[in-house]
């Protein structure tokens, strides 16, 4: 408090008691009624005053409220003269109000800023309360779904049932690829959301974007490197078949001339026999590549039933444990979670986790403190995971992509189908096979439930 504030406070008390004791003598001493009128008049003007002057301070900062709560940041707050409190405080609240109009005017430009920059990015993004109406739809959104207006979620209905219900069942963090049909054709879109609160109200955030292109580049890129792949194999198969035949050609043609039957060796007969048996092998071989291909493109639909994850875990390991120690092959198994149940194929699921154990095993041969680790836990997210983790060589950065590639092997006498029939078989989990790898350190593949 300033000095003036109580020079004022103490002489309007000063002031008070006089006036007080004045009234009180009038009465004792029995003077005239016009001395004790005027005296009690007196003291309630000195009260009046007091307390009038003490509220001024009161009155100027609800004054400042009620235009803060009203928006008004134009005020202008009364200075007196020969009152330094009222002065400092009236130049204090001008001074808070004008702060308070510059932080929502610097709010109004950034949420301008936010709603361009929204507008601008070529994702869809979308957000809605929980009755299902539309807060905000950039026209990004719009254009991909084809639509003029957007204000309530179910208008989603006419343009796809499966959109509209997967947008209204979307969870926190929450992610799906629904594939529609609208007039530009069929989309595919991949749709990301997450929750949040403003003003105490919740909202869902979704995001939309046609990853057509991206599929389709992937699935070009994939069908390249499978067709490279056949190519491969077949021609490896072929060309010896080829060359083979016409060196057996020409031990009974001459100038386009079948040799006479006199002019033919017991040696002639004795390579041509051998050289139909290699020809014979190589067909067989061949015949054996496209049954492994029917196999690969012919996986049967799981026949799920709930089983416990480290049971299967541990029975499959308990398989190749014996074979595991021959090779010198130390196997652990960590369960975090052994009571976890899963609505799984247990066959398909076991070929799977067979095929993992001995890819680390083969990888592992002839190595000092070799090792396999199996974990089964929860992620993050409470999805269910096993990770099948080996101390070996790792896997080449520049290979990692082309291992899950049908028929891609860096062993002699690997087939290069046994992680590609496993990512399948996990995708028709609705799960996912992946990998990790540090060259020189470990290799992690990892199954992943949803």
């Amino acid at each position: 408090m300033t000095r003036s504030y109580h020079i004022n406070i103490i002489s309007r008390i000063t002031l008070l008691v006089i006036a007080g004791a004045a009234t009180g003598w009038s009465v004792a001493a029995g003077a005239p009624p016009e001395m004790i009128i005027t005296a009690a008049v007196i003291l309630v003007a000195v009260a009046v005053n007091l307390a009038w002057y003490i509220n001024s301070v009161n009155r100027k900062i609800n004054y400042f409220f009620e235009a803060v709560r009203n928006d008004d940041h134009q005020l202008v707050f009364e200075h007196s003269q020969g009152d330094t409190l009222v002065n400092r405080l009236a130049g204090n609240l001008e001074s808070i109000n004008e702060h308070i109009r510059q932080i929502k005017v610097d709010n109004l430009r950034q949420e301008q800023y936010f709603a361009a920059l929204i507008e601008h990015i070529g994702t869809g993004i979308l957000s809605f309360n929980s009755e299902g109406f539309v807060i905000h739809a950039n026209s990004s959104l719009k254009k991909l779904l084809g639509m003029k207006q957007f204000t309530h979620i179910r208008q989603l209905e006419k343009i796809d049932g499966k959109l509209a219900s997967a947008v209204r069942h979307l969870g926190y963090d929450d992610e799906k690829l629904i594939t529609i049909s609208s007039k530009e054709g069929t989309l595919t879109l991949l749709v990301r959301s997450t929750l949040f609160k403003s003003m105490e109200q919740p909202l869902t955030l979704v995001s939309m974007q046609d990853i057509r292109k991206e599929l389709d580049e992937k699935e070009l890129d994939s069908w390249l490197k499978l067709i490279r792949v056949l190519t491969h194999e077949i021609m490896n198969s072929i060309a010896p078949v080829t060359s083979l035949s016409e060196n057996l050609c020409s031990y009974y043609i001459k100038e386009g001339e079948a040799i006479p039957a006199g002019e033919v060796t017991e040696k002639m007969v004795q390579n041509t026999i051998r050289g139909l048996k290699v020809i014979n092998e190589q067909g067989s071989g061949l015949i054996r590549f496209v049954d492994t291909y029917r196999k690969l493109t012919r996986l049967p639909e799981p026949v799920r039933s709930a089983v416990r994850i480290g049971e299967l875990v541990e029975n499959t390991v308990m398989l190749y444990r014996q074979e595991l120690e021959e090779k010198k092959v130390r196997v652990s198994v960590q369960t975090t979670k052994s009571d976890m149940e899963l609505s799984i194929d247990e066959k398909l699921i076991s070929q799977v986790l067979i095929n993992l154990v001995k890819n680390a095993a083969e990888a592992l041969e002839g190595r000092e403190d070799a090792g396999i680790r199996i974990e089964c836990r929860k992620n993050e997210n409470e999805q269910a995971e096993v990770l099948v983790i080996d101390n070996g060589p790792g896997i080449a950065p520049d290979m990692i992509d082309e291992i899950f590639i049908p028929f891609f092997t860096t062993r002699e006498d690997g087939s290069g189908i046994g992680l590609s029939l496993s990512r399948q078989i996990m995708r028709l989990h609705n799960g996912s096979l992946k990998v990790g790898s540090i060259p020189g350190r470990e290799t992690v593949f990892t199954m992943t439930f949803y």
